[in-house]
């Protein structure tokens, strides 16, 4: 077995890898880049090793940086996580030459799958059901459109080189599919270093479904089963599960001797997972094969009961698989949701700076938070923007399911925008809780992005009752402060008004042997826990019935976050609730004569300029932020008076690119 081992990686795989590391006692080496000189896996690991500066051209896609590193530490082998070099077959090839093992698959192995136009052809030839589509590489735009013809429309153009989503466009059209191409071969190149493109049939209302499978270099390979990963917002897995709740004995059966069959093809070691598209029918067509662990293992992990990148390591330093198909068992449901740290009220817009505040749920049997970050530390602009993986378990999906839900309520994240009230409202949408899931159903469910009336609570005299008893606690506290003049001290009044979205709603909260009594239209519900003031966490029960949701105190108010629910509260006396109706409403300043930045990032073009006529719709600028381009166009037809950012430049959020007449 290995004595040291470095990771290659970032984040929160750096710090899952180096957990199991450290569990099988292996010393490991982190690498960083400048920007993440104070990151988690730096303080976690035994030994680190800065390896340039913050773009990851120059640190973490930097193959010699990452061989000096194993050099100077006397790393045995190096662990690539996924994302970044883990995919890259000249990695393995520089380590071959080092004398340092790879914990991943061959350079064959990674250079027939990483392609996408090889491994599909390749998959052809080992009798897996492949998407009708042209597997060459396409030279321009008007091929694009020539080939998308032949097909048929819809079609997906997609990168030949990475994954994650970037390089992933669909058309409909032939204008769709000219600007499909320059955009993902744009993101392809940015991203991957490669901008060949390939077009396939694009498959309607699909499922995305994916097989694990497990190699080692005695020639045993088998699958440990699907991930269900079909809740995807351009192209980017949201929440995944596993089982899936589509399949049936005889599909699962089948698609798994395709994905060993394609391992065994090619020789296959260590991790990897082979993708299909699944349609209503239950037909099943090879998509790609990542040759890397995936974001989504844990849940694999949970109803299994293995470590992957434990199993992983040990295959890397040549033992056998621990375990044959027919001993592999699948146990129960998992979950797995990824916080991120975007705005999912202003078009899932990434953000990045400080964490203030990071209260993830407690770990438990049931509950995991894998996470690469800490109170305090930074979200940059340069890197992916995943906060943390929360990933629940249970004997049904809907003990799964119901435990996810209820995690996010304790998931407290301040100092960045976040998606966990979007996570919320998908977990509580109807068409999860029945399993009726496709890669198109956020889009289809939220045409018009995400907003908060999106979001609808079933329970609303719930976080009425909430809202309320806090609020008389405050009055309680307040009462007892001493040294108040006599005769002028605050009353802890029973009734109260609580306004939520502009709507009144008359409550009366008396306190009771345990707790407080709150009656709301004329049904009295009774409000019990220890929740201490200024803690963000509320737990309790009301009538009995365990809670927990995120609370807090802004001026006069409350923000309440439950169940993907985020609810603004004020509770007043009647008099005050009377006289707050009569304040003016303060408007806020006009900036409809500005292009605003509409999040933190790097201006790579402006496509017009001083005195031009623009027409809604028309491209004005580019911003570029977490490896992703954003095309910003104009919302009606008007004339630039004035440029007021250069290109190059790094924009803060809200910050004008240009000035119109």
């Amino acid at each position: 077995m290995f004595q040291k081992i470095l990771i290659a990686n970032r984040g929160e795989i750096a710090c899952r890898v180096i957990r199991t590391a450290h569990r099988m006692g292996i010393r490991t080496v982190a690498v960083y880049s400048a920007a993440d000189r104070d990151a988690l896996h730096v303080a976690m690991a035994d030994e680190a090793v800065c390896i340039g500066p913050p773009p990851s051209a120059q640190s973490y896609l930097a193959i010699d940086n990452i061989v000096r590193a194993c050099r100077e530490t006397g790393a045995e082998a190096v662990h690539p996580g996924y994302g970044f070099l883990s995919e890259n077959p000249a990695l393995v090839e520089r380590l071959e030459e080092a004398g340092v093992a790879f914990i991943g698959p061959s350079r064959r192995s990674i250079a027939a799958m990483g392609d996408k136009i090889a491994s599909k052809n390749l998959a052809r030839d080992s009798g897996v059901n492949t998407i009708p589509g042209f597997s060459g590489v396409i030279r321009d735009g008007e091929h694009a459109v020539h080939v998308a013809r032949e097909i048929g429309y819809p079609v997906m153009l997609k990168a030949s080189a990475g994954g994650g989503g970037k390089g992933m466009r669909v058309a409909r059209n032939d204008d769709e599919c000219r600007e499909g191409f320059a955009r993902a071969a744009g993101e392809a190149r940015t991203s991957f270093g490669d901008d060949r493109l390939l077009i396939e049939r694009y498959v309607e209302q699909p499922r995305h479904i994916e097989i694990q499978v497990l190699g080692d270099r005695h020639g045993n390979i088998i699958h440990l089963g699907e991930r269900e990963c079909s809740l995807q917002r351009r192209h980017q897995k949201v929440i995944e599960e596993a089982p899936s709740p589509a399949l049936d004995a005889s599909v699962r059966q089948a698609m798994g001797a395709q994905a060993v069959a394609l391992a065994r093809a090619v020789d296959y070691l260590s991790a990897g997972t082979v993708e299909f598209i699944v349609d209503a029918d239950r037909r099943f067509y090879f998509l790609e094969m990542n040759t890397r662990l995936q974001v989504e293992h844990p849940v694999t992990e949970f109803v299994t009961g293995l470590d992957l990148v434990e199993l992983m390591i040990r295959v890397a330093a040549g033992e056998r698989l621990p375990l044959a198909q027919q001993d592999v068992k699948i146990s129960g449901w998992a979950m797995e949701a990824r916080v991120y740290a975007e705005d999912p009220f202003r078009n899932f817009l990434p953000s990045v700076g400080r964490l203030v505040r990071y209260l993830a749920p407690p770990e438990s049997p049931h509950v995991r938070v894998d996470a690469g970050v800490y109170e305090g530390g930074e979200v940059s602009i340069y890197y992916d923007p995943m906060i943390a993986k929360l990933i629940t378990c249970g004997e049904t999906r809907e003990q799964a399911r119901s435990r996810l839900r209820d995690a996010l309520n304790e998931f407290y994240i301040r100092g960045v925008s976040h998606n966990i009230s979007f996570l919320g409202a998908l977990v509580e949408h109807p068409r999860f809780v029945a399993g009726d899931i496709s890669t198109t159903l956020i889009a289809e469910q939220y045409p018009d992005g995400f907003h908060a009336c999106d979001a609808v609570h079933d329970d609303p005299p719930l976080l009425i009752s909430v809202a309320a008893t806090i609020h008389r606690r405050y009055r309680e506290r307040a009462a007892k402060i001493s040294g108040q003049l006599p005769g002028y001290e605050p009353q802890v009044e029973t009734d109260w008004v609580v306004m939520v979205g502009g709507e009144k709603h008359h409550v009366s909260v008396t306190p009771a042997p345990v707790g407080h009594d709150v009656t709301y239209l004329g049904v009295t519900r009774r409000v019990v826990s220890d929740w201490q003031f200024g803690n963000p966490i509320f737990r309790g029960k009301v009538d009995g019935r365990e809670i927990c949701m995120q609370v807090e105190r802004l001026n006069l108010g409350y923000r309440l976050l439950h169940w993907g629910v985020v609810a603004h509260v004020t509770v007043l006396s009647s008099r005050a609730a009377e006289l707050l109706a009569r304040m003016p409403e303060k408007r806020p300043p006009d900036m409809s004569k500005f292009l605003l930045s509409p999040m933190p990032g790097l201006l790579v073009r402006i496509a017009v300029n001083p005195g031009d006529e623009v027409k809604a719709g028309q491209e004005l600028a580019i911003v570029e932020a977490m490896k992703m381009e954003n095309r910003l166009c104009a919302e009606r037809d008007g004339k630039v008076k004035e440029i007021l950012a250069a290109m190059g430049e790094t924009l803060s959020l809200d910050q004008p690119i240009l000035a119109f007449e």
